[in-house]
């Protein structure tokens, strides 16, 4: 019997990690089934600019997958059952279970909104692609002018913030911030960002927390009233519960804890990848929420599993974080390194370079994406054991 591999999600860690195992295990002993809710991939890092109206161009994960013996299942995921081995999904087809002898559990996060008050009645937010395009609609409502507060001083914020005022000049654009306005980065970076802004006519609320949002503004904590047609909530993520609720080991933030191969501690047959993922970094600190974590713990997850199938040695992967790399709309950028304790270097490089370099980056994760079996070996790797449906393993 082939042993059976579910990847749950198909963003940046599950897809390119459906797309490795399927390139290096041979299909005549393993099955990979990818689910996810999305008919498409959707490149979260740019749903920024689809809310503010660019046209995008989303890859059908059915061609994506066309061609590799990837089952795909588009569904949503409503448990997970480690005990039994088994994932509960909800569909167009009804509801429905799957049973694994491996789990990658890649579901991604979405916006946390803190307990704020009137966050999820009438704020936005471009964590989701039906959320990018309901702030889409919001924005073309506004017709020629308006005012949008984006809240959160993260890369996200800045990355919107910036997109909305060179996109659409006739919005008044604003940013709260809880502290300084780039305060993580170098001196000179932060200068950067304040041209940029500057440039763009944004205005920025530092030191600002906000306290509550109404349809037509945000509180401030100290009572201060900042106006608002449209607040989009940029001020973190936050993990779904279905791992917490699974009886996973979890951290406080609800992201499943794994060892430095992302294999589950509780659970042996369960790895994270991605936002999901609670793994320590190489300074030990956990990994950010981000798409170069994404990569980081997705590449290492899979070669994790391909080893521990095929007998061999698990190797490791690095898992260093080396800077931020932020958009300031199509023409400008910064990217800034960093060292291993996370903290901003002085060297940073900005401008139309920066911009280039953060368009090259995105293309090359789209390709990726697009071509998750390119470099296909000949000779697959065969698996060392087979599964047996009692969760006992034998020899093949």
């Amino acid at each position: 019997m082939k042993h059976r591999i579910v990847v749950l999600g198909a963003g940046y860690a599950g897809a390119f990690a459906a797309g490795n195992l399927a390139r290096r295990l041979s299909p005549a002993d393993t099955e990979i089934t990818v689910v996810n809710a999305e008919p498409d991939f959707v490149e979260r890092m740019r749903l920024h600019q689809l809310a503010i109206g660019q046209d995008l161009v989303f890859r059908r994960l059915a061609d994506v997958f066309a061609g590799t013996a990837v089952r795909l299942r588009l569904a949503c995921v409503t448990g997970v059952d480690p005990e039994r081995r088994t994932v509960a999904v909800t569909g167009e087809d009804g509801d429905g279970e799957f049973a694994y002898d491996t789990l990658l559990y890649a579901l991604g996060s979405s916006v946390a909104h803190h307990g704020v008050s009137g966050v999820a009645e009438y704020a936005f937010d471009v964590t989701g692609r039906s959320s990018a395009l309901r702030l889409r609609e919001r924005l073309d409502s506004l017709g020629g002018g308006g005012t949008v507060l984006i809240v959160g001083e993260g890369l996200t914020g800045i990355e919107t913030a910036t997109e909305f005022a060179e996109s659409r000049p006739d919005l008044s654009v604003a940013l709260a911030a809880r502290g300084e306005l780039g305060a993580w980065l170098s001196p000179k970076a932060r200068r950067h960002l304040r041209q940029a802004f500057d440039r763009l006519g944004i205005t920025v609320h530092e030191h600002t927390g906000i306290e509550a949002v109404e349809p037509t503004r945000a509180i401030a904590a100290d009572g201060t009233s900042i106006p608002a047609d449209v607040t989009v909530w940029s001020a973190g993520f936050a993990v779904h519960p279905i791992a917490a609720a699974s009886g996973l080991e979890v951290a406080e933030t609800g992201q499943i804890v794994v060892d430095r191969t992302m294999r589950s501690v509780s659970h042996t047959d369960v790895y994270a990848a991605g936002d999901c993922a609670h793994a320590i970094g190489e300074n030990g600190r956990p990994l950010p929420m981000s798409c170069a974590s994404a990569g980081f713990t997705n590449m290492q997850a899979t070669a994790a599993i391909i080893a521990r199938l095929t007998g061999s040695e698990v190797p490791t992967i690095g898992l260093k974080y080396h800077g931020n790399h932020i958009s300031l709309g199509r023409r400008d950028a910064i990217f800034q390194m960093v060292d291993g304790d996370a903290r901003s270097k002085s060297w940073y490089l900005g401008g139309r370079t920066a911009a280039r370099l953060k368009s090259g980056v995105l293309k090359g994760a789209g390709w990726g994406i697009a071509h998750p079996t390119f470099g296909m070996p000949k000779r697959k790797r065969r698996l060392a054991t087979t599964p047996d449906r009692s969760g006992v393993r034998v020899a093949a």
